[in-house]
């Protein structure tokens, strides 16, 4: 690490009264998860594959066992992985969570997947200090695409 680089902090403590857990969270509070944190909403229909055929998820529960916080990783188990979803109710901001669930996902891919797995993720503009602070760059020369429906 040279002088001028920023220097990422320590890993993140889950604060008191939060639980993490490697499991997906319920379809409606996928849902509602979705609308209250700006994310693209989604149907209950829609919610279905994403809670069965996720590589990984990691979620924060309250002590009152509430969904705080959330995000999964698509793949293959081998070379590819995709972290999305990655969101922090509203209630429950600038408490660390979002760097928790970051740092469990990646750091169960560290241990499950082959040497030199490529990870990606689309920065939404609230996340990408995070996901820089994480070691995340952007992907230049290739450019994240989709086709509208």
């Amino acid at each position: 690490m040279t002088a001028d680089q920023p220097r990422a902090p320590g890993p993140a403590q889950l604060p008191e009264g939060y639980r993490l857990l490697p499991e997906p969270p319920a379809a409606q509070e996928y849902v509602r998860m979705r609308t209250v944190t700006g994310l693209t909403p989604v149907t209950p229909a829609q919610a279905e594959g994403p809670l069965v055929a996720s590589w990984a998820w990691t979620t924060v529960r309250d002590e009152h066992g509430q969904l705080a916080a959330m995000g999964r990783v698509l793949g293959d188990g081998g070379w590819y992985f995709h972290i999305a979803d990655v969101a922090t109710d509203p209630g429950h901001q600038r408490r660390g969570l979002g760097r928790v669930v970051m740092e469990d996902l990646i750091a169960r891919i560290d241990a499950e997947a082959p040497p030199h797995p490529y990870i990606t993720l689309l920065g939404d503009p609230p996340g990408r200090a995070l996901y820089r602070a994480l070691g995340f760059v952007d992907s230049e020369p290739s450019l994240g695409m989709r086709l509208p429906r």
